[in-house]
Order: C-alpha cells, then sequence, then structure tokens
C-alpha cells in the first residue's frame, strides 16, 4: 500500500476506523519501511536492519550473514524480549520470515517458535484470499475448507485473519487477564492478487473512472490540507496516459478491487478495536498501524496465463477438485481453484473473484504513493514512506496532531521494550532503532542516520540530507525538507556531502552485512 491509500493520509478510499484512530492519536508524516514485504517484518518483528536480521533479500539463503532467508537466533523477536517481562504474545497473518513453509519442517522459526503463544496465518508471503496456501494454526498445516474449527461461509483471508485476532483477544481476556499482552496482526491486503468480496466492490463501482490523474491530483489536495505534505513541493511525474488506455474499464476495476480490499481491512481494524473496547483494554493498549512497503509496481498477472490463457471462465470446472493436503504445496500462485476452475489472468480479467490473478498495476502504484517517486522494491520516498499511526489514550496526551521527525520501523522494537520496561538478554543483538516516546510527547527524536539497501538499492538519511541510488546508479542527493518528491538532485553541487554520506553508509553496510548487487544464486 501507499503513502496516499488512507482517508486519513489524503485518500478517497474508505478507512473510518483507522481515522478514528488517527483523530484520537498520533500520525507521523516521515515514517519509513524496508521497501519489501519479507525485510520489513524482519526489521519490524526483530528491531534490526533486515541484514542484520538474516532476511537482506527474500526467503531464499544465498549463502551469505546477511541474506540466509531465515531470522538469526541473535535477531530477538518483540515477542522473545516481552515474554521474560510477563507478556503473552499473538500473532495472526502473514508471517514470512522462514524459508521453510512445508509442514514437515523445520520449524524453528516459525511464531511459536520465536517467541508467540498461540499462531494463525500464512507461511508464505502472498497468494489466494479465498485459499491461502501454507495457512497454519500454531505448528499444525491446515487447509482453509478442512478446518474444523473455522468454518465461516464464505472463507475470506482478511476476515480469518480479522477472526482470530479477535479470538485471541477474547481468549486472552478470559484465560490470562492478570498478564499484559502483544498482538502482532499482519493483514496481507492489498497485496496481489486482487481479490475482493463483491459487497466491498461495489461500494467502489464507478469511483475510478476518471482515471489515474484526477485521483492523484485529489490525493494530493487532501494530503496538503490535512498538512501531511507540502503543498509548495510539487509531485513527482505520472505514469500512465489513460486517454491512450485501450481497457479503461477494465484498469478501472482493478483500482475499485484494491480500493474494496483496503476498506475490508479497514473493516476488520474497526471491529478489533470494538473488542478492545468492550473487554476494558483499548485505553491502555498501544496500538500501532504502519504498511510494509510503498505501492507496487510489479505486472503480476497483467500479461496473461502461460497454462491457461482464456480470459473467460468456463461454465464448468475443469481441473480436479483440490485436496485439503494441496494447500500446502499450492505455492503463492495457484493454477486453479478449491472447486477446479482454472486462475485466470490478463488484461481485461476483471479481478475479485477466486479464480483471478492480478496486480493493479503501474499506473494505480503511482496513485497510491502520490506525492513520491518509484516504488516497492526502491529506497526512494515512494517506496519506504508508510503512514504511521498511534492511538495510546492512557499514554499519549495529543489527539489527532502531526509528528514530523523521521522515524523506522526498527523504532518500533525499540519503543515496545520501553513501554514494557523489556531489555535484549545477552546473546541477541542490540536493537539498532530508537523509542517513539519523546515524540509521543511531541519531542524530536534524537537519532543518528537511518538506512537502506534492496537488490542494490541503497540509501542513507541524516537530518534533512538524504542519499540515495538505484542498483549500480550513481548517488544522487537530496534536501528532504525542501524537496521530499525528489526532484532536484544537488549531488554535483555538493561533492563534499556526497562523500561524507557515502562514507557513513560504507560503514552501515559493512557492519549490517550487506553485500554487494547481485548475490549469489540461492543453495
Amino acid at each position: 500500500m501507499g503513502f496516499s491509500d488512507l482517508g486519513c493520509y489524503g485518500g478517497e478510499i474508505r478507512t473510518p476506523a483507522l481515522d478514528s484512530l488517527a483523530a484520537a492519536g498520533l500520525r507521523f508524516t516521515q515514517f519509513y519501511n524496508t521497501a519489501r514485504c519479507c525485510p520489513t517484518r524482519a526489521s519490524l518483528l526483530t528491531g534490526l536492519y533486515p541484514h542484520q536480521a538474516g532476511v537482506g533479500h527474500m526467503m531464499d539463503d544465498r549463502g551469505l550473514p546477511g541474506y540466509t532467508g531465515n531470522l538469526h537466533t541473535s535477531a530477538r523477536t518483540i515477542a522473545e524480549l516481552l515474554k521474560p517481562v510477563g507478556y503473552r504474545n499473538y500473532a495472526v497473518g502473514k508471517w514470512h520470515v522462514t524459508r521453510h513453509a512445508d509442514a514437515a519442517g523445520p520449524k524453528h522459526n516459525w511464531p511459536l517458535q520465536r517467541g508467540f503463544d498461540g499462531f494463525y496465518g500464512t507461511i508464505h508471503g502472498a497468494g489466494s484470499f479465498y485459499d491461502p496456501s501454507s495457512l497454519v494454526r500454531d505448528n499444525q498445516m491446515i487447509s482453509p475448507y478442512a478446518d474444523p474449527e473455522y468454518q465461516p461461509q464464505t472463507y475470506y483471508y482478511t476476515d480469518a485473519i480479522t477472526d482470530h485476532a479477535i479470538g485471541f483477544v477474547r481468549q486472552h481476556t478470559q484465560q490470562h487477564a492478570q498478564q499484559p499482552f502483544f498482538l502482532y496482526v499482519a493483514y496481507t491486503a492489498a497485496h496481489w492478487p486482487m481479490h475482493a468480496l463483491p459487497e466491498d466492490i461495489a461500494r467502489y463501482r464507478g469511483r475510478y473512472n476518471q482515471g489515474y490523474q484526477p485521483v492523484r491530483e485529489a490525493r494530493f489536495r487532501r494530503a496538503a490540507e490535512l498538512g501531511l505534505i507540502d503543498p509548495s513541493q510539487p509531485m513527482a511525474p505520472g505514469f500512465g496516459d489513460w486517454n491512450a488506455m485501450p481497457h479503461k474499464a477494465w484498469e478501472a476495476a482493478c483500482m475499485e478491487v484494491y480500493a474494496a480490499m483496503v476498506d475490508r481491512m479497514d473493516q476488520g481494524i474497526g471491529r478489533l478495536m470494538h473488542t478492545l473496547q468492550q473487554t476494558g483494554q483499548d485505553q491502555q493498549t498501544l496500538v500501532f498501524y504502519l504498511q510494509d512497503n510503498g505501492g507496487c509496481a510489479e505486472t503480476v498477472g497483467r500479461s496473461g496465463n502461460r497454462q491457461h490463457p482464456d480470459i473467460a471462465r468456463p461454465a464448468q470446472p475443469t481441473l480436479p477438485v483440490m485436496k485439503p493436503e494441496d494447500f500446502a504445496a499450492a505455492g503463492s500462485t495457484p493454477a486453479q481453484t478449491r472447486d477446479g476452475f482454472p486462475v485466470r489472468m490478463g488484461k481485461q480479467v476483471v479481478p475479485g473473484p477466486a479464480d483471478t490473478y492480478v496486480a493493479y498495476g503501474r499506473a494505480w502504484a503511482t496513485v497510491s504513493n502520490t506525492p513520491f517517486r518509484e516504488y516497492k522494491h526502491w529506497v526512494h520516498e515512494g517506496g519506504i514512506s508508510t503512514p504511521l499511526i498511534a492511538h495510546w489514550p492512557a499514554g499519549i496526551a495529543a489527539r489527532g496532531e502531526l509528528r514530523h521527525s523521521p522515524g523506522h520501523l526498527i523504532d518500533i522494537a525499540a519503543t515496545c521494550c520501553d513501554v514494557a520496561g523489556a531489555t535484549v538478554p545477552d546473546g541477541g543483538q542490540p536493537l539498532e532503532g530508537v523509542t517513539l516516546l519523546p515524540a509521543f510527547a511531541g519531542q524530536p527524536l534524537q537519532r543518528e542516520a537511518i538506512y537502506w539497501e534492496h537488490e542494490g538499492n541503497r540509501a542513507v538519511r541524516a537530518g534533512r540530507w538524504k542519499l540515495v541510488a538505484k542498483h549500480d546508479q550513481p548517488w544522487e542527493l537530496y534536501d528532504i525538507d525542501t524537496d521530499r518528491v525528489e526532484a532536484n538532485n544537488l549531488a554535483d553541487k555538493q561533492p563534499d556531502r556526497v562523500r561524507e554520506l557515502s562514507l557513513l553508509y560504507d560503514r552501515w553496510a559493512a557492519r549490517a552485512s550487506v553485500a554487494p548487487w547481485p548475490l549469489p544464486e540461492p543453495r
């Protein structure tokens, strides 16, 4: 998801639950992730840069300390840090910090072995919202339709995540009321494929028929009105000529389904917050909301399916019905639905149903990332900028205010430890982040530089200055205070600052186990 998708960050998508949390709490305007799903999760869970945690890229073992595809044992999770001070810990949703997703194991990096007392979710990073593969309850692989404990009329993963998060809260209240708890809720919305329920899609029907640029301009105006961005800084260049688009209805439908996915997630967050209120825990519970990367320009499913090139749905199933055991090995891109319909891809395949598998594409990702440059994978502002909402009635006096201090998701673990009185035990790597408690009180954060590297894309931010580069391209230098859209490259005008910041980056890369790109082939 992008910086401007939420209503409280300028978007038109209906997000009343998150808007309410923002109105009663804080919004951070310069908070950062790592530009990709599993590296972000590694950093979020451990308070380390992803390479230090062993997940510098994806879930492959590249034979290098920073790229094992597994969390290092010395990279203690928030759950492992909070457990010694009395917390019970629960995780729901996307795990995606181990390369071992098989039912037979090994399971040493599954949630229950990393400090959590209960888990429901997927070990894989992506997949069908109707029939997700690698679905696990605690340590047991299950299938969505043969699970005796959870049988809704229509299985939809976003709802299942919400339902199990609520279940953990109620279970904890009934059985462990004297203990504090940590709940990690990792929704997969709005990751491709664009799967959404018909009633949610209907809410956005026709909303995007005007095309990309009008939506983007409206988001820019709204974000500026909210004080989230500086209106004197222009938007980064757009992408996609709507007038030249031959499949306008299909393009609009892709964004309708994307919006519906976000809407459903927000509904779930609202239900979860209502449960906290019902159980008397809403005032004392610190809630964070953030996203794992910027809007995604990947073209998954948009060019068709070589195995099943037809874009029309057959009248009857053409493939064998899936068995429960098939879901363990289905992978992130299924060939069929559970009832035997082939999965359809390609232009004019209207997303939403279970037998479709399509991403929303680069042009809509540009809208999501308004007003910034680039996307997921890249470490320009569009790839790494996330909303951060902090809601804690008992601990944050301010209501509806903004915080402009730069922050990074490595700060979440440091903040949780600060609030809980937890420390890193002997043998654990020291946390890289800083506590956000001063920002809660309206004070600036005292921190050193913030660093990024993913697939050779690299950056360092020190104060107002950001040095950033793509792959093997030369460094670019930007004054983020006056040019957060990264339009005016000052590298040629300030070579001394480039040298200073590049030296900072090189020193960090050496100590954080960052390797040059391209990496060795997976083992």
